[in-house]
């Protein structure tokens, strides 16, 4: 979306004036009186967006020899690629912010000018794009990407004092507008993303409206690194990902298996009370099934490689067959394999189609906590939160058209009893819709449109907000996503219900309706919770590892004063362990002080210190981090306050 301003320069820039050259000035003079069209921008990003042009001037003013490629905003600030011969590292920061601050308080206007292809590859030639002055060398990244600029579309500049770079904007007025701007880091990258081409510097910073808001963020920053799932997960013995095992592929340890089976029983129960089936499907199927599903070969870029059966391979070996032919041979058809299953709904499809249905027998709720592999690329995996093998809460309704906006309500429904239950309350609901325009998505248009409808009108009746997004549908169907935002302000995309009319069609599904007639039923794709992996990575940041007492690991933990309060600890453990709570106790010689430090450092919700006083009394000193301080409490209250919490699964 763009919207349309009309700049004019307050003044013409006098030829030769500080550096630039009588051709430039001429060119940029020139093009100052254009009308011209700037792309909208947030107000953050456009700060954001200034704040790299003036990284670029600092730059510049202390490497004048420095060729620059690409500044824009991101999420959490901005950068600019450089080619430069200095290693630019932390211990340059000062320097440059010192610059920096410099041009922000020379209060420089942002003048943006359109100018021709011509002109502007005349300025890029003379090594005036983003440069302080001609150059006796051209600006080679700046005339790459206006040789990628279509043809007929505006080229624009914008400069900044003596600074000129290729922009389509927008900026603040001024430097002095930019606000409040740090450098955070440094690393390398490969210019355009290909490592084909030369290896560029890019150094990142992050810039805010003020220095509150920025302090705010770095703030943000710190509670972000305590709360790192990575981090926590290693720290309380969640899970661990190991190299000899694959990158992207979670071990759960006992702990972390603790946590995600209770979330596994807690939706188990739900679905047992809605009427579904629990089924196990394999974690492999022939090539030939996910052909017709459509995810072979259109979507092989992101599967696992096919397995080809042992004597079709030692068959095609002896012909000759190279890699690339086997590859094509595979994508064409020609010869069958196996594949490991990216998506459960094929497999419960399958099971759908094993017998004959009736009307009466629908809806037919199938559900299975079902693992997927998915081929991520090695920098994109990060964590839990994103993965090579993960398992979803994986649900699959097949429905008659008129049952259609019950199923989809019911499913949005349990997806927001999840969310209660786990205090996630801010997040928002988005409704993804096919882009008309691309070829990706299969099916009837006819059909589209009616699940479109039925995604919408189940979103609006939530009451909570929701956006409609083209193009982020699947390529059978549109779908409802839950986007939560975590306490440090960042938005995952969880919870999941898509609506299918098409693989029915695919897979030739049917059911007999009371007229006596073949109908096509439709389909309900759904997980509340989506993947287990990201989302108990995201559960571990939402609770910063404090997990409420039903989900904890440990729930409680005994500490022993001294040895005389043995007996008083076994039988308080016997008592926990028949109850099913999750305890232990630690009778060690270590002093109380370094035992209490290490059951805080494990974040055991309930911490009980066991003395004299308390074996004599029959109660029990609780630590918890709901207590500002140790509160004395009768052992028979505080067990059955305890039984009553994890039963009723309280935050």
């Amino acid at each position: 979306m763009t919207f349309t301003r009309f700049i004019f320069s307050p003044s013409p820039i006098p030829a030769g004036v500080r550096g630039i050259g009588r051709h430039a000035s001429r060119l940029i003079n020139r093009a100052l009186s254009r009308k011209i069209r700037v792309p909208l921008m947030t107000d953050l990003e456009r700060i954001r967006h200034s704040a790299a042009h003036v990284l670029a001037t600092a730059l510049l003013k202390i490497w004048p020899e420095a060729q620059l490629a690409a500044g824009p905003p991101v999420e959490t600030g901005f950068y600019y690629d450089v080619d430069l011969p200095h290693r630019i590292s932390p211990a340059d920061f000062e320097r440059i912010e010192a610059e920096m601050k410099a041009v922000t308080k020379a209060n420089q206007p942002f003048v943006r000018s359109a100018v021709s292809r011509d002109e502007a590859i005349k300025l890029g030639e003379l090594g005036r794009l983003a440069a302080l002055s001609d150059r006796a060398f051209p600006s080679k990244f700046k005339l790459d990407i206006l040789n990628r600029i279509p043809e007929g579309e505006e080229i624009s500049l914008y400069t900044n004092g003596d600074f000129v770079d290729l922009c389509a904007g927008p900026h603040v007025m001024r430097t002095g507008n930019v606000g409040a701007f740090k450098l955070t880091h440094v690393s390398s990258t490969y210019y355009l993303g290909d490592e084909k081409n030369p290896q560029l510097q890019r150094i990142y910073g992050t810039a805010f409206k003020n220095k509150t808001e920025m302090e705010a963020h770095f703030n943000m920053l710190e509670e972000a690194k305590k709360r790192d799932h990575r981090k926590l997960g290693r720290d309380l013995h969640l899970f661990h990902i190991d190299d000899e095992v694959g990158q992207g592929l979670v071990l759960w340890l006992p702990n972390g298996a603790i946590i995600r089976q209770e979330l596994q029983n807690f939706i188990s129960r739900e679905l047992t009370r809605q009427g579904y089936s629990q089924v196990f499907t394999p974690h492999i199927g022939k090539l030939g099934l996910y052909r017709t599903s459509g995810h072979f070969p259109y979507y092989k870029e992101s599967q696992y490689p096919p397995i080809v059966e042992r004597e079709t391979l030692d068959l095609l070996a002896k012909e000759g067959c190279t890699c690339g032919e086997l590859s094509n041979k595979l994508d064409a058809g020609e010869i069958n394999g196996y594949l490991l299953k990216p998506m459960n709904c094929p497999h419960h499809i399958k099971i759908f189609a094993s017998e004959k249905h009736s009307y009466r027998d629908l809806p037919i709720r199938l559900a299975e906590f079902g693992t997927v592999y998915r081929w991520e690329q090695s920098g994109e995996l990060g964590g839990m939160t994103r993965v090579r093998a993960f398992t979803q809460d994986d649900a699959h309704l097949f429905c008659t058209e008129d049952q259609l906006p019950v199923e989809v309500l019911g499913c949005l429904n349990l997806v927001k009893t999840v969310f209660n239950l786990l205090g996630m309350k801010d997040y928002r609901v988005r409704v993804g819709l096919r882009n008309p325009d691309s070829a990706k998505y299969t099916g009837d248009p006819a059909n589209w449109d009616k699940a479109e409808k039925a995604c919408r009108d189940a979103a609006a009746s939530l009451g909570v907000p929701f956006s409609e997004e083209p193009g982020e549908a699947a390529f059978y169907g549109p779908k409802i996503d839950f986007v939560v935002k975590d306490v440090l302000g960042r938005e995952w995309q969880l919870g999941t219900v898509q609506v299918d009319y098409n693989l029915p069609i695919r897979f030739d599904l049917g059911y007999t309706g009371s007229d006596g007639k073949e109908h096509r039923p439709v389909m309900i794709h759904r997980a509340p919770f989506g993947s287990m992996e990201r989302f108990i990575g995201c559960l571990i940041e939402h609770f910063a590892g404090h997990f409420p007492v039903w989900l904890a690991p440990e729930q409680v933990r005994l500490l022993t004063v001294t040895e005389a309060q043995n007996d008083y600890a076994q039988r308080l453990l016997s008592e926990l362990k028949k109850k099913d709570v999750r305890v232990t106790l630690d009778d060690s010689r270590e002093k109380l002080g370094a035992k209490i430090r290490l059951a805080e450092l494990a974040k055991v919700p309930y911490i009980l210190t066991l003395g004299e006083r308390e074996s004599t009394s029959e109660q029990v000193s609780v630590r918890s981090r709901k207590l500002t301080a140790p509160v004395a409490q009768p052992w028979p209250e505080f067990f059955h306050q305890l039984l009553d919490e994890i039963t009723h699964r309280t935050l």
